[in-house]
Parts: structure tokens; sequence; C-alpha cells
């Protein structure tokens, strides 16, 4: 496909018919030997228990945590939550 082509101009890739939407089923119902090839997300929160927000921190105190490993975000949120005693 060119980069000019139109997405639809893709054999490998057509336009989804009706009778495409009604065969398709939810991933989770695929053999676990293909789910394994999908990545795991979490979902939608059942009851959010956090506000995503725009946040400007300083590019040592973002470098520092990250460089602690997945879950770094938490970590300031903890350490947020004791300087306000909460």
């Amino acid at each position: 496909m060119s980069v000019m082509s139109k997405p639809d101009d893709d054999p490998e890739n057509p336009e989804w018919t009706a009778a495409d939407f009604a065969r398709a089923r939810p991933a989770s119902e695929l053999p676990e030997e293909l789910r394994a090839f999908f990545p795991k997300t979490r979902g939608i929160q059942k009851a959010p228990t956090k506000i995503p927000i725009s946040l400007r921190l300083s590019a040592e105190v973002v470098e520092h945590f990250r460089a602690t490993g997945p879950g770094w975000q938490g970590r300031i949120d903890e350490i947020l939550k004791k300087a306000a005693g909460l």
C-alpha cells in the first residue's frame, strides 16, 4: 500500500461488513493458545479510585521514580498522601 492510498484500498484489510460484525466474538471467547497473543489489560474500573490529572514535575523527580520500575506513579501517590497527612 502506498503512502497516498486510503485504508479501504488495502485488500489485506477490507472494511468490515454487517456479517463480519455479526460473527465477531470477544477475545475472551478465543482458545487459550490464541488469547496468549493479546496484551493483558486491566479493563474498566468498577469504582475508580484515582483521578487522571496533568501534573508538571521536575525532570529529576520523574527520572528518580521511573528508575524504580513499574508502579512509580503509585509510589509518588503514596509519598504525596503521607506529605498531606492522609
